[in-house]
C-alpha cells in the first residue's frame, strides 16, 4: 500500500526500518512511500537508490543522506525563514 509522508515526518518513516540497513533494502523498505516535499513530491526509494552509499546505519545517516539527495526545493525557497521576522 502506497503511504504519503510530510518530510516533517521523515525521521519517522526512516525508523520503521532496521538498523544497520543495506541501501537495496532500504529502497526496497521505502519504494512505495512519496515524500510530500515544499513544492512537489518525490519517491523516497527512489531518492535513497541515488545514494552512493553501500549500507546506513541509523535513521540520522540515512536522514542526512536523503535530505542531501533531495533537490534544493524540496524545503522551499533558499534563504527564505519561517517564522523569523
Amino acid at each position: 500500500m502506497a503511504r504519503e509522508v510530510q518530510l516533517s515526518h521523515l525521521d519517522e518513516e526512516l525508523a520503521n526500518a532496521d538498523y544497520p540497513i543495506d541501501r537495496d533494502a532500504a529502497v526496497a523498505a521505502f519504494e512505495d512511500v512519496t515524500l510530500s516535499l515544499a513544492d512537489g513530491t518525490e519517491n523516497l526509494g527512489e531518492t535513497i537508490a541515488d545514494s552512493d552509499a553501500d549500507a546506513f546505519d541509523s535513521v540520522d545517516e540515512l536522514r542526512s543522506e536523503v535530505m542531501a539527495l533531495l533537490p534544493r526545493h524540496a524545503v522551499g525557497e533558499p534563504y527564505q525563514s519561517e517564522g523569523e521576522g
